[in-house]
């Protein structure tokens, strides 16, 4: 809701006439509120930001937030809950920093004015401080979700790496559930691992997998014909005897597809391919 012209014209001059006891009053209230998570500098100018940006929106068109005069204002709380979401902020205390503005008005409206248009200036400008207050919130709520978003993609890329377990042998190992966005992740990385490396093999550890299911089967089914698509073998270890009966049970079939109980046998099952034996320590006689 918009202010009228007059009621916007005295919020303005008061504003502005009180512009010291206001900033002060204000970052007093929002420093005891996030008990000294925020400088007093940096919560001072960020009041400051919003007293300037508040007296320029209603100098322009009067307090309406949704208005192209407001655009500042706006952009102000925009900067205000992107950064209070990335210090790690919750969004109640990031709205509280806006709403507090309304006991500051309050302290000034009582001291100020003594008619009856003390109520209705205070119930004008609560409701735009309730506006500013939305805004900041779901300003925060957008940063958190894009944040947490970028902090999954990251997850999923550190939960899917790719080793390369000596010259012309890379591994991944598995530890999770895998559903369709991250068995997408794991084949590309895997190609990209067998292109950068030009290996003929590749191991696929399932061992930390809790469970196999038809999706999972097709997921892992699908990396293997891709990275045969690449000219590369895979061998998939960790095959556990629940894992085994569960995928007889639902009739899955990996095909000519080598598997293997561990990651060790695998191993092995690579080293017979290639043509490499293991060297066997010799006991030592004793003299």
């Amino acid at each position: 809701m918009a202010l009228s012209a007059e009621e916007s014209s005295r919020l303005t001059g008061l504003l502005d006439e009180h512009a010291e006891r206001i900033t002060n009053r204000w970052v007093e209230l929002l420093a005891a509120s996030l008990r000294g998570r925020l400088s007093q500098a940096e919560l001072r100018r960020q009041v400051q930001e919003l007293h300037h940006a508040m007296i320029e929106a209603a100098r322009s068109g009067g307090f309406d937030l949704e208005s192209e005069s407001a655009g500042e204002l706006r952009a102000v709380l925009a900067e205000l809950s992107r950064g209070r979401a990335r210090q790690g902020f919750t969004a109640t205390e990031t709205a509280t920093s806006v709403y507090a503005l309304k006991d500051v008005m309050l302290e000034v409206l009582e001291t100020d004015t003594t008619d009856a248009r003390t109520l209705r200036d205070y119930v004008a400008f609560s409701s735009l401080v309730d506006q500013m207050g939305l805004f900041t919130f779901e300003s925060f709520v957008r940063t958190r979700e894009s944040l947490i978003a970028d902090q999954a993609e990251q997850l999923l890329e550190l939960s899917t790496p790719v080793v390369k377990i000596w010259e012309g042998v890379v591994a991944v190992p598995l530890v999770g559930t895998l559903d369709s966005a991250r068995a997408q992740v794991v084949m590309e990385r895997l190609l990209q691992t067998l292109v950068d490396t030009s290996s003929p093999y590749a191991i696929i550890d399932i061992t930390g997998v809790p469970a196999v299911d038809t999706q999972v089967a097709q997921h892992i089914l699908k990396t293997v014909v891709a990275a045969r698509l690449m000219g590369a073998d895979c061998i998939i270890s960790g095959i556990r005897p629940q894992i085994a009966q569960t995928i007889v049970a639902l009739g899955i079939e990996f095909g000519d597809i080598a598997t293997k109980a561990s990651l060790a046998d695998a191993l092995r099952h690579v080293l017979r391919l290639t043509g490499v034996e293991a060297a066997r320590r010799q006991p030592r006689r004793e003299s």
